[in-house]
């Protein structure tokens, strides 16, 4: 077998354990650029007061309307993240600085319980990791993640958690705490082929490894959902079926399926990784995210972005619903509870007189 490093167009080789293979501007930056790197490029870190967290959407997509984000960029390096564009707001490059330049939001759960504590506040599910994830490596240090855990189990509040990191474990004393009725962790799956992995997903903990995070959260009694996701056509969808399967028997109860999102800088840094490390199926997986997107790479519109359309898109989507169905894994849990929310008695705070 040849382990050759893949080469990029310009000869160069891709740059060590990382996603992207370039650092273009962003689309808000007045001039182009595109920083070379040789070797290793290493993580900084930089932190950022919050005044407020909680972010909140009316998007008919998706199934919350408030979430909370700990840090912005993702080590994890994923080649096809959507949130790479978000880096672009902050004059960063959505290519190799999203995975290595990170910011950091301390003071995050502090943040969090003053909005929960607002008087008015009315508690709906928040979710976790919508849009870089909680648990990327730089967690197991700073570990601002729990500190966001610790302030909505204390306020019974409903939460999700959205993640392919494996370090999701160290929390299952919080998790089991809060108990089915309050949380769940959607742990996604992208491939069972974990060479595959190594190179979509640089450094994610391999898959056969997430089976065994969903494994040990079921065996905690934690709700388990796993996430096809993305599901990319002509590369990792003739794997949905044995994914569902794996999940299954680790303990998963729930499955969802998204297929592959390219927008903005996403698609041209997705194109370059295929011409990288598959060449052979470039085109094909890249025709058919056509066809997904009605002759584009990617149409944002509502109703559309999360599903996507055409005769293989519709087929992709009754095999997953038979597969979910003969596994017996459902699609929509039972709504988290809303009812047991209640600020918490603080050392100080003045009790209300009988």
């Amino acid at each position: 077998m040849d382990h050759e490093m893949p080469r990029l167009m310009d000869g160069s080789t891709p740059v060590a354990a990382r996603g992207a293979l370039s650092n273009r501007a962003g689309r808000y930056e007045g001039h182009a650029r595109d920083t070379v790197f040789e070797g290793a490029v290493p993580t900084t870190v930089r932190d950022e007061t919050a005044r407020k967290v909680i972010s909140t959407n009316r998007s008919p997509d998706l199934g919350f309307d408030r979430s909370v984000n700990p840090y912005r960029g993702c080590e994890h390096g994923c080649i096809y993240c959507y949130a790479r564009p978000t880096h672009a707001w902050l004059g960063l490059s959505p290519g190799l600085d999203f995975e290595t330049k990170l910011i950091a939001r301390p003071n995050a759960p502090e943040a969090l319980a003053a909005e929960l504590g607002a008087r008015g506040y009315v508690p709906k599910t928040m979710a976790l990791g919508t849009n870089t994830d909680p648990y990327q490596p730089i967690e197991a240090k700073r570990r601002i993640m729990r500190g966001l855990l610790e302030v909505l189990r204390d306020h019974a509040h409903p939460t999700a958690i959205t993640t392919k990191g494996t370090l999701v474990e160290r929390d299952i004393d919080i998790l089991s705490e809060m108990g089915p009725e309050l949380c769940r962790v959607g742990l996604s799956v992208t491939t069972l082929d974990d060479a595959l992995a190594r190179k979509l997903e640089p450094r994610v903990p391999v898959p056969s490894r997430r089976l065994k995070a969903i494994e040990r959260l079921a065996s905690a009694g934690v709700t388990v959902r796993v996430m096809v996701s993305p599901t990319i056509p002509g590369l990792t969808d003739h794997e949905v079926e044995a994914i569902l399967h794996a999940a299954r028997e680790a303990g998963a109860q729930a499955a969802s399926m998204i297929p592959l999102r390219l927008p903005l800088e996403v698609a041209p840094l997705f194109e370059e990784w295929l011409a990288t490390h598959v060449p052979d199926r470039a085109r094909k997986v890249l025709n058919r995210v056509r066809e997904f997107h009605g002759g584009k790479l990617y149409d944002g519109g509502f109703g559309h972005r999360m599903r996507c359309r055409g005769v293989h898109a519709d087929l992709l989507q009754r095999r997953f619903d038979r597969a979910c169905a003969s596994l017996g894994l459902a699609y929509r849990l039972p709504p988290l509870r809303c009812d047991l929310f209640h600020v918490p008695v603080r050392a100080g705070d003045q009790l209300a007189l009988l």
